[in-house]
């Protein structure tokens, strides 16, 4: 989707602490200011996908969109680098809105602890044995017991990033599914996952907790401990991600599925 001709003033930077980064914040901050960030008509984010995580988290709730110039090592989330005429390639730039998901998870000891995630949820085992889970999709159980390293639940913008990684499928940005993928699997061993609707509310019992403990991860954020993790779309936060022309979010998962 276009800006509508929205005009960016006000652009703030942001930029991780390899030299690259921090060069280009200095030259871009010479040529255009640098906007305090709550009152920013947008966030450019210098660095890498690292980098765009953290500043999507940081402005999860303000709606600012963010255009990232790629400064880093691995940059599928970014537009290329250019200095000149930044504002006239933001305001061409076309809007991906993505949502994020909503993990809580309850420890042993009975805690709730709750965040949000935009690329998956991720739950792992703790020591050697493998853990032991149940898998039930709007309260119904779909899976009495998957024997694994652990399994995560992945938007269609997380779909390139781990997921991928552990043999799940590629989603389009604008498709209303979630990926549950399952890292490696041992029993039902040829198990590849499933692909759910987005509005699906997804809950995992750790079993034989105390025996094969489970960490949940939402992104960066992990929660050690867990005996049981529900998982859903959080429809009400809406995520502002910018791009060049013909570079979209949607053009780079379709061209990634061609990638050999």
């Amino acid at each position: 989707m276009a800006n509508n001709n929205q005009k960016f003033e006000r652009i703030a930077f942001v930029a991780s602490e390899v030299p690259a980064a921090q060069e280009a914040l200095a030259k871009l901050t010479a040529l255009y200011g640098n906007a305090e960030l709550p009152r920013a008509d947008a966030v450019v984010a210098l660095g890498g996908d690292g980098l765009m995580l953290q500043t999507l988290h940081r402005v999860m709730h303000d709606r600012i969109p963010i255009y990232g110039m790629h400064r880093g090592s691995v940059g599928f989330l970014m537009n290329d680098y250019q200095e000149a005429d930044l504002r006239a390639r933001l305001e061409r730039a076309e809007i991906s809105r993505i949502h994020p998901l909503s993990m809580s998870a309850q420890d042993a000891q009975g805690q709730q602890h709750e965040s949000l995630a935009i690329n998956e949820v991720s739950l792992f085992r703790e020591t050697h044995q493998a853990a032991k889970l149940r898998i039930s999709v709007d309260g119904q159980v779909r899976l009495e017991e998957l024997s694994c390293d652990g399994v995560l639940v992945a938007t269609p913008a997380g779909s390139t990033a781990y997921n991928l990684s552990a043999y799940g499928p590629i989603l389009p940005i604008n498709a209303p599914l979630l990926a549950l993928t399952p890292i490696s699997a041992f029993r039902p061993r040829r198990w590849r996952g499933a692909l759910l609707p987005n509005r699906a509310v997804i809950s995992i019992d750790v079993l034989e907790a105390d025996k094969r403990p489970v960490s949940a991860v939402a992104d960066n954020v992990e929660t050690r401990n867990v005996t049981k993790v529900r998982v859903a779309e959080a429809r009400h936060v809406e995520l502002l991600m910018m791009f060049d022309p013909g570079h979209s979010l949607d053009e780079r998962i379709l061209s990634e599925q061609f990638r050999y």
